[in-house]
């Protein structure tokens, strides 16, 4: 036996399609059953009732010698009795009638007549089946089932219905905003200001909700879950369903089909109809005049002038079946329904990015239309990405709360109390609940959008984003104007640079690291960098092959420059000379082979990095000595072989960087540079130190380590203000004693040389700790117990 539930759950199924029948399905539907009545009906009468019944033809007196043959051998049967007969005689059994009944019925009788209750039967149940075949189709039902599961979990979504009453609420004041701001239609914007007041119209729910009324209108996380998961179920279902318009083809061929079966019925059936009569005339059958000696017989077709009636009927219905079905057809090729426009939801709700949706997908929903076209604009939610955006806002908001967020917050190198986002779904806007936040670091964050809300946070001035592609609105853009003095960017592609930068007339700080064109004279980017006035500290991580004309215009307020260029060679450096008023200047990786001429211009630097060049040679440093104010050089990480002689010119050095080079030998000279207080000698081929070190007095700060030096010169000790003092990864097999004169040494660096003990004047030292003294752990047990313990102590 087939259980109930399988019954049950198809009448289930039937129900959840009804959203995708159409009125004139449905309609069709009742005709069908109306007429499935009819056939029904008469297919019963066909079995209950005597289809036919037939007697045979009355005949004139036997004066007719024609008589006589009709009527035989009966008439001589008669009886010799002088009673008139008062009818017939015929000398039939009820078995022979029977026989003549079935005889005539399928012999005289028209075929029309005896099949009609058949065909209308026929026909109806191939209406029917034509009406569900695009809904059992497995091609087809899949899809079908599908979207209707996501269609009802979207219409009854709770953040459907929020998002719909929040943005309704917020068309009135759109629109008194729009008569606000109507007269200043006309004025020109910045392409930053321009795209802001784009976005205006579609101000996230999330930066409403939390602004307005924090915890009132916060989904519970549940239904966040839920929402997210709709938003990727439909993703996904657009990209199936809009590859093929298998629905569409299949619903047009049946209403073709349903067209064409109309015609072929009414055109026939009105033929046929006049062949169904009460009287039928049964003759020529040779059967029944063997078996019976008549000929020719009278029948009255009992269910003739019911099933006239109900063919009728019949026709009427299907005529309108077919009206029905003509409507369908000019509804079909009539309307594009292989695209669907959102437009008109887009004019209502204000979600303006809803797109519109091609194939099988749109063909659905102009299907749903015909049912209610609340569904469809409830759905319209679920493809908008500013609606997605707005739920993952609200998750996030509910996730990142303000004191979770406050938590987080550091101080950074700058002093300045940071918070450090990275990686985030999005920005919460609990973070403009930190009023005393002073540094925002956003990294690998897609979609930020900086809200109004942001001119709380009075105290904040460095904003660095990396890899952020972010969006302003109108007031966010006018606080970030006034406020904002540091600004770090890291970008990928130049259409993801913020525009919206060169509106910050009160940034003081700006670093940029991304890829810029190789040709700057062509590049807007740095062509805009004229426009910030108060520009003091510029840095540039890209590969560029010349400096731009912007950087030299802003020169006259520029103090700090950073050319960071990846290896590409910088050429054309002639533009330095005129910026006199640098103080620092770094070409890192600019592919150097000689220290530029024109740096030898600017008289007021004090700092100079040529890291990561190609440098072998450096006899132009003599002209170094027109830099009167530098006391910072940086030649670490090229290929200089030798020091020359002039590098005693600078007497202003006191800072002096040669690591990482191909340096053999240590010329004299080096030592007359007698203001050095940091000098960073390590990673080279040195092999011996000269005496005249010990004229440093002024010296703190020594790294000879990972060179080959055997014996340091007792004069090194004489540098009573050496502090730190690296000698590691060298052939050295002593330490003098003399290495208690470095009373303020706090750190000693001897791992990776050859000796055999420690000199226990190491006790002398006194600044100098067990976390100081970077050694071997054997070789400081060498020392003796007072002297470890004494460097053991805090």
């Amino acid at each position: 036996m087939i259980p109930v539930m399988e019954f049950r759950q198809f009448s289930e199924q039937q129900t959840a399609f009804r959203v995708l029948k159409p009125w004139w399905d449905v309609f069709t539907d009742y005709l069908s059953v109306m007429m499935l009545m009819i056939g029904v009906f008469g297919c019963t009468l066909q079995v209950m009732h005597d289809k036919i019944i037939c007697l045979p033809q009355r005949i004139s007196l036997p004066s007719d010698n024609s008589s006589e043959v009709g009527l035989k051998s009966p008439l001589h049967l008669q009886s010799n009795t002088s009673t008139v007969p008062t009818g017939l005689k015929t000398n039939l059994d009820l078995q022979q009638y029977s026989f003549i009944n079935q005889m005539c019925y399928e012999n005289a009788l028209h075929w029309y007549a005896k099949y009609f209750p058949y065909l209308v039967l026929m026909h109806t149940l191939v209406f029917m089946v034509c009406s569900n075949f695009w809904f059992k189709f497995p091609g087809s039902s899949s899809k079908i089932e599908h979207f209707i599961s996501m269609l009802g979990k979207c219409f009854d979504s709770p953040w459907t219905t929020r998002a719909l009453s929040e943005v309704s609420g917020e068309n009135q004041e759109e629109q008194d905003h729009k008569k606000g701001t109507a007269s200043r239609s006309n004025i020109p914007m910045s392409p930053g200001e321009g795209s802001l007041e784009k976005t205006q119209s579609l101000r996230s729910i999330a930066e409403k909700i939390v602004v307005d009324q924090p915890s009132a209108s916060v989904l519970d996380k549940k239904e966040g879950e839920q929402a997210k998961a709709l938003f990727e179920k439909v993703k996904k279902f657009r990209l199936h369903v809009e590859e093929g318009d298998i629905l569409y083809l299949m619903y047009v061929c049946q209403t073709v089909f349903k067209v064409f079966k109309f015609l072929v019925i009414i055109a026939y059936n009105s033929a046929l109809v006049n062949n169904v009569n009460n009287t039928v005339r049964c003759n020529g059958i040779e059967e029944i005049q063997n078996m019976t000696g008549y000929k020719v017989f009278e029948c009255n077709h009992t269910m003739a002038h019911l099933f006239s009636k109900l063919s009728c009927c019949y026709l009427f219905l299907v005529s309108v079946y077919g009206l029905t079905s003509l409507y369908t057809s000019y509804w079909l090729f009539y309307r594009s329904l292989k695209e669907y426009s959102f437009e008109y939801v887009r004019q209502e709700t204000g979600i303006s990015d809803i797109p519109d949706v091609k194939n099988d997908f749109a063909f659905m929903l102009h299907m749903i239309d015909q049912y209610d076209p609340l569904y469809s604009k409830r759905f319209a939610v679920f493809l908008s990405e500013v609606s997605e955006n707005k739920l993952k806002q609200l998750s996030l908001n509910h996730e990142w709360t303000a004191e979770k967020l406050r938590q987080r917050l550091q101080t950074n190198s700058n002093n300045k109390l940071e918070l450090q986002l990275f990686m985030f779904s999005g920005l919460p806007d609990t973070v403009f609940e930190l009023t005393e936040l002073q540094s925002l670091k956003l990294e690998l964050i897609n979609n930020v959008t900086i809200p109004a809300s942001i001119s709380q946070l009075q105290d904040l001035q460095e904003l660095s984003l990396y890899q952020c592609s972010l969006k302003l609105h109108t007031t966010a853009t006018s606080f970030l104007k006034e406020n904002l003095k540091v600004l770090r960017v890291k970008f990928d592609d130049n259409r993801e640079f913020p525009n919206w930068m060169y509106g910050l007339r009160n940034l003081e700080e700006l670093y940029l690291t991304g890829s810029l064109s190789s040709d700057a004279s062509k590049n807007i980017v740095l062509e805009s960098l004229r426009e910030m006035k108060c520009l003091k500290i510029l840095s540039l991580k890209s590969s560029l092959t010349k400096i731009p004309q912007s950087i030299v215009d802003v020169s006259s307020h520029l103090q700090q420059l950073y050319l960071h260029n990846d290896g590409t060679k910088l050429v054309m450096l002639n533009n330095l000379k005129k910026m006199t008023n640098l103080i620092e200047l770094e070409l890192v990786r600019c592919d150097l082979e000689r220290i530029p001429h024109a740096v030898f211009s600017l008289t007021s630097l004090q700092k100079l990095d040529l890291k990561e060049n190609n440098l072998r040679s450096i006899e132009e440093i003599v002209s170094f000595q027109h830099l009167r104010k530098l006391t910072c050089l940086k030649l670490w990480y090229n290929s200089i072989m030798y020091i020359p002689e002039h590098i005693k010119k600078l007497g202003s050095l006191e800072h002096l960087y040669f690591s990482h080079n191909k340096i053999e030998i240590l010329p004299s000279h080096l030592f007359l540079c007698n203001k050095l207080r940091y000098l960073d000698l390590s990673n080279n081929d040195i092999r011996f130190i000269p005496p005249e070190i010990g004229v440093l007095q002024s010296l703190q700060y020594l790294s000879v380590s990972c060179n080959k030096i055997e014996n340091l010169p007792d004069e090194l000790f004489f540098c009573k203000k050496l502090k730190t003092l690296k000698l590691g990864k060298n052939s050295l097999s002593k330490l003098s004693p003399k290495i208690s004169y470095l009373a303020l040494l706090t750190y000693l660096e001897l791992k990776g040389n050859h000796f055999e003990f420690l000199p226990q004047e190491l006790a002398f030292c006194r600044a100098l700790k067990r976390s100081g003294l970077i050694v071997e752990e054997t070789l400081f047990e060498t020392l003796p117990s007072d002297v470890r313990d004494q460097m053991k102590a805090e």
